[in-house]
């Protein structure tokens, strides 16, 4: 049980006008708000409340999940951290296909101070996480989530929306620039921290990445079979459901944008498998997840186009360990990262295109 101090959004009043806007609550009233359990993330501090009414409250939620900044000892969200997630439940959320992200009660971001809230249904009792990190989940688990990322990636499959209403598109030349700039400078200090790390031959295929990045990065500008993606896309931030359903919720979207829908699936398995887990489950899942992307009306993007971009995703996330160091992830988490993801991309000869 926590006993840190609740947000103001954890009020009794609060919560009342928010399920009765969400038409969960018709009659009674939020009478006490409980924290039954908590969980501090590197971004965000989330618990989950049980309610208590007053009145007729039938069909009222007995529990919720609320996500803000990390707390300060009055209680508020620290700033700077959640406006990319409140904005995807408020304008991403509501116009992607039922049941494959948890419902939003409601999601606010303070212009002014930064402090922000997410109120999300609890999907405790129905829904579990795979594994204790970092163990990998099942192959029947791996094909649900991988069908989970296909239903929501053709959602948005080269969407009208996209970069004009619907987030921006990474081609612009100066944020191009500014994005190269950084990585060459995290890839620098990165060498001078971690020599041992970065022997000649690996240090070479860096150098020669950030030398043809300019080049690689024109299948942005061609923004066609670019969707909607996560961009934190292990299996962690996934909710499986107790009843073995098709019911997966993806969760934490606190970095989505547009790009290839193949960068989550490296994510998910390049940077996070070993290579003899790889070897079988690698293909199988990218044919299954390219299947679900036809059955959801996805054309014009053939199976070989999946390979071409995931092998392209698997060479760009060989620079994910490098920005984790530089932003201060423990070595636990990105050394075993950087090990597995430079063996991925030797297994599917990524140095290849850099030709």
């Amino acid at each position: 049980m926590t006993t840190e101090p609740l947000p103001q959004a954890a009020s009794a009043e609060h919560l009342t006008g928010v399920l009765r806007r969400s038409g969960v609550l018709a009659q009674g009233q939020v009478r006490d708000a409980v924290a039954a359990g908590s969980l501090t993330k590197l971004r965000s501090h989330n618990v989950r409340l049980r309610l208590s009414y007053e009145g007729d409250a039938a069909g009222a939620p007995a529990t919720v999940f609320i996500k803000t900044g990390h707390l300060d000892r009055d209680g508020r969200g620290a700033a700077n951290t959640g406006q990319r997630e409140v904005l995807f439940y408020n304008e991403i959320a509501s116009a992607t296909p039922a049941r494959i992200v948890p419902r939003c009660f409601e999601a606010s971001w303070d212009e002014d101070t930064g402090a922000w809230h997410i109120l999300l249904e609890d999907l405790t009792e129905s829904h579990f996480f795979a594994t204790e990190w970092p163990l990998p989940p099942t192959l029947a688990q791996c094909e649900s989530i991988m069908e989970a990322r296909a239903r929501f990636h053709a959602a948005w499959w080269d969407h009208p929306r996209l970069g004009v209403d619907v987030s921006r598109w990474g081609d612009d030349v100066a944020a191009t620039d500014q994005f190269l700039r950084s990585l060459a400078e995290q890839f620098e200090k990165f060498c001078s921290r971690f020599a041992d790390l970065m022997p000649a031959h690996r240090r070479k295929l860096y150098e020669r990445l950030l030398d043809r990045a300019p080049h690689l990065l024109q299948h942005d500008r061609s923004r066609k079979n670019v969707t909607l993606i996560h961009g934190d896309a292990h299996v962690w931030n996934c909710f499986l459901p107790r009843d073995s359903s098709d019911d997966v919720r993806l969760i934490d979207w606190e970095v989505w944008r547009i790009d290839a829908g193949a960068v989550d699936l490296a994510y998910m398995m390049a940077i996070h498998w070993y290579p003899d887990r790889r070897g079988q489950m690698e293909r199988p899942l990218l044919d299954r997840y390219h299947a679900t992307l036809l059955r959801h009306g996805v054309s014009g993007y053939d199976r070989r186009a999946l390979d071409d971009d995931y092998r392209l995703s698997v060479l760009w996330h060989i620079t994910t360990p490098i920005w984790q160091a530089a932003n201060n992830m423990p070595p636990r988490v990105w050394w075993n990262n950087l090990e597995r993801v430079l063996l991925a991309a030797n297994d599917l000869g990524c140095s290849g295109l850099l030709a």
